[in-house]
């Protein structure tokens, strides 16, 4: 699932996390010439000059992306086997027309945008099972499974409730906004807001911190779209989890979903219904440099290939799997996945799929999540532990970081961990491409995770002789060291060290 950008908006303007509004471009700053902490990508390419890199594909496994952006349009992975639009499987790859990438989210019925969380699809599954069977007489399996099902039974109902709670605040915003606007004259502004006379004690603090939002750069217009989104997208959970969420993907997408090792189905609708997301990734990574328009990407020699596999909801293990192994056989080199979830009821498909990616010296780039949970208890997916006691080398775990060093350095958002989560980068305020040629900041570790991506595709360009686990190394190695207390996401009254927070204590 992606972490929706206005609830990260929210967390951020919710804490104490009051920087500045950070630069643009700032991810590729130097921490010691320019005082920020970026990921000091143009001090390499000074140190880079006269060098020529191989080109690297970069596989984004996300929500799709716009293809034709401006910035973007020249740098999208073309698979020269195949020729458009024909009809027909030229390459033999078993994916028709998958001129840019392929979607495995997608059918000739149409693309899914909304989908059920994983949790609700097991506990519908399991209501399915149990409701045939007389619970009080169970044995053997069906009663090990039986005592499972009622802590997911639990913990669903636990979900729903959560974001029917989300769903009501968003709402509650929406209303408030509503009321700043009538009291100027049907228009929503920062004076506007500065001049809205507060009724209670709530309304104080919603004025504080949406104004403490307009610092991070969020345009009060935006602010309305951003809402909108979020009502859209909360509103669309609550529903799909009590909804069937098998039929739907059945008719749209047609594939046998009690079948996860079934590789060939899908569309070519690379950009799909939602594609601001991964758009925002792909810029990161590679948004054409030093052409005038919109921003720099992170390398200056990457194809991005675009693979659809993350709804708005939980994506499907069976759809990861094969994300994966797409984008291992059409050549991809550095796979960036900024998505996850908590359930993974066939996380053997998935290792396999990895375990596979390792065998072709392929890196995978992971974002650590937006939760603020500390990863070493509570695990989430996919993930590199592999059920084989296996730990994938080749993975990368990213963590999501400030511009300004200090207290707030760590993103109050980002997930942490000394032993699954190797490195913080850049992920809040990060300026970069959405779909049809606009640009916008967003913040999230699903930011951190291509600037990570972006990185290792420059090292994988420059120094090709290098294999997927050393340049995993490299990261972690050169990583910069901060030896001050931050503050714990989530935890705002407690400080660690950054080497208490991950495994390479830098950023």
């Amino acid at each position: 699932m992606k972490k929706h950008f206005w609830i990260i908006l929210l967390f951020i303007a919710s804490t104490s996390f009051a920087q500045k509004k950070a630069p643009i471009n700032w991810q590729l700053m130097n921490p010691k010439t320019d005082k920020v902490f970026g990921a000091g990508v143009e001090e390499a390419y000074k140190t880079l000059s006269g060098k020529t890199p191989k080109t690297v594909i970069v596989a984004v496994i996300d929500a799709g992306v716009d293809v034709n952006h401006e910035d973007l349009k020249d740098i999208i992975w073309t698979n020269s086997s195949e020729i458009p639009d024909n009809g027909i499987d030229d390459d033999k790859n078993g994916y028709v027309d998958d001129v840019h990438g392929w979607s495995f989210i997608g059918g000739k019925n149409g693309d899914i945008n909304y989908e059920s969380t994983e949790l609700a699809r097991m506990y519908q599954s399991g209501t399915k099972k149990f409701k045939k069977l007389d619970t009080l007489h169970l044995s053997g399996n069906d009663a090990k499974e039986f005592e499972a099902y009622k802590k997911i039974r639990q913990d669903f109902l636990k979900d729903q409730a959560v974001q029917a709670q989300e769903l009501s605040g968003v709402v509650m915003i929406s209303d408030f906004l509503e009321k700043v606007k009538k009291q100027n004259n049907g228009t929503l502004s920062k004076d506007a807001f500065k001049n809205y006379k507060e009724e209670n004690e709530l309304e104080k603090r919603l004025k504080k911190s949406l104004k403490l939002a307009f610092t991070f750069g969020l345009k009060p217009e935006d602010l309305e779209s951003q809402l909108k989104q979020g009502m859209d997208q909360v509103g669309n959970m609550v529903k799909y989890n009590t909804m069937n969420a098998d039929s739907i993907r059945t008719y749209l997408v047609g594939d046998d979903i009690n079948n996860p090792y079934e590789k060939y189905y899908g569309n070519n609708h690379v950009q799909g219904p939602d594609a601001l997301h991964g758009t925002h990734v792909a810029g990161i990574i590679a948004a054409m440099r030093n052409n005038n328009i919109g921003i720099n990407g992170i390398a200056n020699n990457v194809k991005i290939m675009v693979i659809r596999a993350v709804p708005n909801g939980d994506e499907r293990d069976k759809d990861v799997a094969n994300a994966i192994r797409y984008a291992v056989d059409n050549g991809a080199t550095v796979v960036n996945m900024s998505f996850g979830k908590y359930y993974s009821p066939d996380k053997k498909v998935v290792d396999e799929a990895v375990e596979y990616a390792l065998s072709k010296d392929v890196l995978l780039v992971h974002a650590a999540g937006n939760e603020a949970k500390n990863k070493d208890l509570e695990e989430s997916y996919p993930s590199r532990e592999l059920l084989s006691k296996r730990i994938a080398s080749d993975w990368i775990e990213v963590g999501a970081s400030a511009y300004k060093g200090g207290k707030d350095l760590i993103a109050s958002f980002s997930n942490y961990s000394n032993k699954r989560m190797d490195v913080f980068a850049p992920g809040v305020d990060i300026y970069s491409t959405i779909p049809d040629n606009k640009y916008i900041s967003e913040s999230g570790t699903s930011m951190a995770s291509p600037v990570t991506a972006g990185v290792a595709a420059l090292i994988r360009g420059y120094f090709p002789e290098l294999k997927s686990n050393e340049i995993r190394e490299l990261l972690i190695r050169t990583s910069v060291p901060y030896k001050k207390s931050v503050k714990v996401p989530g935890d705002k009254k407690n400080k660690k060290k950054v080497n208490e927070l991950s495994i390479s204590g830098g950023i």
